[in-house]
């Protein structure tokens, strides 16, 4: 059953990215506009966000940005109230690109995903735990097995990152029992978080977060039970044509 999530209206889809790993469609369209089961990523995900409420979309824009402009203006935005986050003339990454589209998102807390991830994960209950601990934000996560991994420790708090196939790793405090988990490409954010970011330009939000962890609540919201699958590469695509009808 599908918990409400009314107290949050606004999402933001990131869409920009180049795709290089969905090769050879992203020679020639967005991977925002791949395709499962009949439909594309931009509208499964804007779908999924209505079912729990949310109709107002930020979407940003860089690779092929003139065709997601030209889908979302055919659908009508699949019954959503879009924005459209320019990047076109150079891409940001998660952070630049959350930071440049402020002016949409700053008076309420708001929803941000990666377009290229397909979940039934209870997006309301999510939400619901946000509201609840009140931190600076929520990152969706799992028990699955990756090579980068958010670091928690046993209160759920994010405290670090690991590349276990690298070895690289940062810490933004030391903790004594800890956790990792695989992050989902959801967050659930409080727009206080724009008068943090000092980076500027084309920075990652993970650098955000693990600058910010030190000194504020980042929690991690376990949907360990859920389907998900990123959509990284064709053969993923595969993949959730049998998980997504």
């Amino acid at each position: 059953m599908k918990t409400s999530s009314s107290s949050i209206t606004r999402a933001m889809i990131l869409a920009a990215g180049l795709g290089t790993r969905f090769k050879p469609w992203t020679d020639r369209h967005p991977k925002a506009l791949a395709v499962v089961n009949g439909k594309s990523l931009l509208q499964r995900n804007i779908e999924y966000l209505r079912s729990f409420g949310i109709r107002d979309i930020v979407v940003n824009v860089h690779h092929f940005a003139e065709q997601i402009v030209a889908a979302l203006t055919v659908n009508k935005g699949w019954g959503s109230h879009y924005i459209i986050s320019d990047e076109t003339s150079a891409v940001l990454e998660t952070g630049g690109g959350l930071r440049k589209a402020a002016p949409c998102l700053e008076n309420a807390p708001f929803v941000l995903m990666n377009v290229d991830i397909l979940t039934d994960m209870d997006l309301g209950a999510m939400i619901a735990d946000h509201f609840l601990h009140a931190p600076l934000a929520t990152l969706a996560v799992t028990d699955r097995t990756t090579s980068r991994y958010f670091l928690f420790d046993k209160e759920d708090q994010l405290y670090g990152w690991r590349n276990v196939k690298t070895g690289q790793e940062r810490l933004a405090r030391p903790v004594t029992a800890s956790v990792q988990k695989a992050f989902s490409g959801i967050h659930v954010i409080d727009p206080s978080i724009f008068s943090l970011m000092t980076m500027e330009g084309k920075f990652s939000i993970v650098d955000v977060y693990l600058d910010l962890a030190a000194g504020h609540s980042i929690r991690g919201y376990d949907h360990s039970r859920s389907r998900f699958i990123d959509v990284g590469k064709p053969e993923s695509a595969e993949q959730a044509e049998r998980l997504f009808a």
